[in-house]
């Protein structure tokens, strides 16, 4: 397997690896992950599609891209899923896949003409004092010494950020500005967590500093994740003949791991209650699924909290992860990710409208109308005074296609569930659906007369708590994640947000179809390139950018020993350009 940044590679139809007619795949998880590796199984390894098998705990496709309920007892929506053009294996993955919206059209045309006549935009990223707009969140705020920090974190080697936090290595100067309001709430960062993700992130995503203060760089599906990522995905597997097995929970994977090979040899599982599983022949592929942010997620409704729920229960992804850990040192270190969840987890929440008042009130806070079927809020508008550091998000509507006419549904969710509210004096963990709809609403600016009753009759709130939703941020260590496929492994590889690649960041859609990509390529000796990680932090032109904005559009004048060396000079003119001087 090798990487390739040019398009020389990308279009090209691999040879068809040798002795792959004879071969076969068991993929454990149904997630993204899973689904795109028999994609690439089927595209470019071009094995016999009735030859994979997903074995599926759930009853769904899609992982984490969910998407569920009505419109009589409210919508579910776990999380949102922010894009970007860069995502390049997942673009390469999608290019394939038929859409399910526009005749003749791939998942990736229909989404590439989605946001160019409708490109994402924020109206009002931040918000406090009660529905009125952030007075500064047209600046990152960052001091001198905050931005040197930056740098350095970027800079630093990864070996060296080992176990470390991200308040190990930014101070309380960054942490007071906007930049690391703006970046916390749209990518899930708490203080606690790792330093070696927070560099990976600043690196990966230099050009969305460009977009922190209104998100212009960011790309949104039609629909929620699963109808307009996960069901088409899951439909053309299942055309092409791929077995789902649901139902299933795989409970371990044997490895034989003499000899200085690693060769999985059988798998067991649970189904309908009955223990059964599977010897594995020479010729038989695993992909396994190791870990999940969404295990254990618990719904509440309007009027009952969500339960938490922290076990590590038999037949679980995470005591699956456990079981192929104890065989190997090369498999990882699931109690890394898995072993606190005070730290891992955080609540949102769906609110599904029941009459105009609340659109109404969206519409007035962000100067949109949410029936418009166009951007509405953009991606997260965070409330900077809310105990929770709650945010919320109005996609484009009807976000469910069975959504009927005039009904609104919003996305909530609390980076600090555990402590109380502002209107509501009660952790937001132990908050009932309508008691979350009351705070969001009195952080709205609705009259504190009409709070109580709008919550109660004007919509349908479902929380969820997720107790490891941020486990792929707890601070690690070089080893803690397996490699995709480790080291002398013959038929065995990972997939996932706690899989091992380099440069990439976890969280993201990305990572999942990077991860299956590699996968297949490597143990099937796939003779194409994977597609490089967008290298944005090696392009001299994206940090100029980065820096100006980093700087709020302070320039520097020019003048001085920079100047005198630089002047005349192509250098000169990129930093005149990107408005550093």
């Amino acid at each position: 397997m090798r990487y390739a940044h040019s398009n020389f590679e990308a279009f090209a139809r691999p040879v068809k690896p040798e002795g792959v007619e004879n071969r076969s795949a068991w993929i454990i998880g149904g997630g993204l992950g899973g689904m795109a590796a028999a994609a690439f199984l089927i595209r470019d390894a071009q094995m016999t599609p009735s030859k994979i098998t997903i074995l599926e705990a759930s009853d769904a496709d899609g992982g984490a891209l969910d998407g569920a309920g009505n419109a009589e007892t409210g919508w579910l929506i776990r999380g949102g899923r922010e894009m970007e053009e860069q995502f390049q294996c997942l673009w390469d993955l999608y290019r394939s896949i038929p859409s399910l919206e526009v005749p003749d059209a791939s998942v990736l045309d229909e989404f590439y003409h989605l946001n160019r006549v409708d490109p994402s935009s924020s109206p009002v990223r931040a918000m406090c004092g009660k529905g009125q707009p952030l007075p500064d969140r047209d600046s990152l705020t960052l001091t001198g010494k905050a931005r040197r920090e930056i740098i350095a974190l970027i800079l630093a080697d990864e070996e060296k950020l080992a176990g470390k936090t991200i308040t190990d290595m930014l101070s309380a100067d960054f942490m007071k500005s906007n930049f690391w309001l703006f970046w916390r709430s749209m990518f899930a960062f708490e203080p606690w967590h790792s330093a070696i993700e927070m560099k990976r992130y600043l690196a990966r995503f230099v050009h969305q500093i460009l977009g922190l203060k209104d998100l212009h760089t960011l790309k949104f599906t039609k629909y929620n994740q699963q109808e307009s990522l996960s069901k088409p995905l899951a439909t053309w597997l299942t055309d092409q003949g791929v077995v789902f097995r649901h139902g299933v929970q795989v409970t371990n994977v044997a490895v034989d791991t003499s000899g200085g090979k690693k060769v999985a040899t059988h798998i067991d599982w649970r189904e309908s209650g009955t223990e059964a599983g599977v010897d594995l022949g020479p010729n038989e592929l695993v992909f396994v699924t190791n870990g999940s942010m969404v295990e254990n997620s618990s719904w509440g409704d309007h009027h009952t909290p969500a339960p938490i729920d922290t076990t590590i229960k038999d037949g679980s992804i995470w005591q699956l992860w456990c079981n192929i850990a104890m065989q190997d040192p090369a498999f990882g270190r699931p109690d890394v990710f898995c072993g606190d969840t005070t730290k891992s987890r955080w609540l949102s929440a769906t609110v599904t409208t029941q009459d105009a008042r609340i659109p109404d009130l969206v519409h007035t806070v962000t100067g949109r109308d949410p029936f418009s079927g166009r951007t509405v809020t953009g991606g997260p508008i965070t409330i900077q005074d809310s105990a929770w550091l709650m945010s919320w998000v109005v996609s484009r509507q009807p976000h469910f296609k069975g959504q009927p006419k005039g009904q609104m549904v919003a996305w909530l969710y609390g980076l600090f569930s555990d402590v109380p509210g502002n209107y509501v004096k009660k952790p937001m963990q132990e908050c009932t659906g309508e008691e979350i709809t009351r705070e969001w609403l009195f952080h709205m600016g609705v009259p504190a007369d009409q709070i109580d009753d709008m919550a109660a009759t004007g919509a349908i709130t479902h929380p969820c708590m997720m107790p490891f939703i941020t486990a792929q941020f707890m601070p690690r260590s070089p080893g803690d994640r397996p490699k995709v496929v480790p080291d002398g492994s013959v038929n065995l590889a990972f997939l996932g947000q706690f899989a091992e690649t380099p440069r990439d960041t976890v969280f993201t859609t990305e990572y999942s179809v990077r991860t299956a990509m590699e996968a297949v390529y490597t143990l099937l000796n796939v003779d194409r390139a994977v597609p490089e990680v967008f290298g944005s932090v090696y392009d001299i032109r994206m940090l100029l950018q980065a820096a100006a904005e980093l700087r709020d559009g302070k320039k520097v004048p020019a003048s001085g020993l920079l100047h005198h060396l630089t002047d005349g000079t192509e250098i000169d003119d990129l930093l005149e350009r990107y408005g550093l001087i």
